[in-house]
């Protein structure tokens, strides 16, 4: 089972940019936790972030015939990106969009998610546990559980 977890723009910002929103711990903390897990659930994980849209474009057409499941936090790039969200649709692997906070709760212009139509599901608003949930989710699914 190999998964791909894939971050946008500010995400490398984590521990320093809003802690009140985002929460203390840091991207190589989040991703060092869910290497533990996936190594738990019998899955093989690998991540990339990018600030650049075009970058994370290139990534999950990379994915294709690689990974078997997607994982997104586009960041800011979920409400702007038909790009990503055409390229989620392309390589069609499954993929859970995450965030952090809870968009719904923010500002209006954060509501809407280009993504979350050609995802599988969305979750936000849960911090780090969000990945977890994510993760967990899509080691099911690969093994047929939950349908």
């Amino acid at each position: 089972m190999k998964i791909m977890v894939i971050e946008g723009p500010n995400l490398n910002m984590l521990g320093i940019r809003r802690p009140d929103i985002y929460g203390n711990m840091t991207l190589p903390e989040i991703h060092e936790k869910l290497s533990v897990l996936a190594k738990e659930l019998g899955a093989e994980i690998n991540f990339f972030q990018s600030n650049h849209e075009g970058e994370i474009i290139d990534q999950i057409q990379k994915a294709y015939g690689v990974y078997e499941y997607l994982i997104i936090n586009a960041a800011a790039y979920t409400h702007t990106s038909v790009a990503i969200r055409d390229a989620l649709e392309a390589v069609g692997i499954p993929a859970i969009e995450v965030h952090l906070s809870n968009i719904f709760s923010r500002e209006p212009f954060r509501h809407v998610s280009l993504l979350t139509p050609v995802c599988e599901g969305q979750i936000c608003g849960f911090g780090y546990l969000g990945y977890e949930m994510a993760l967990r989710i899509a080691v099911s699914r690969l093994k047929g559980v939950g349908r």
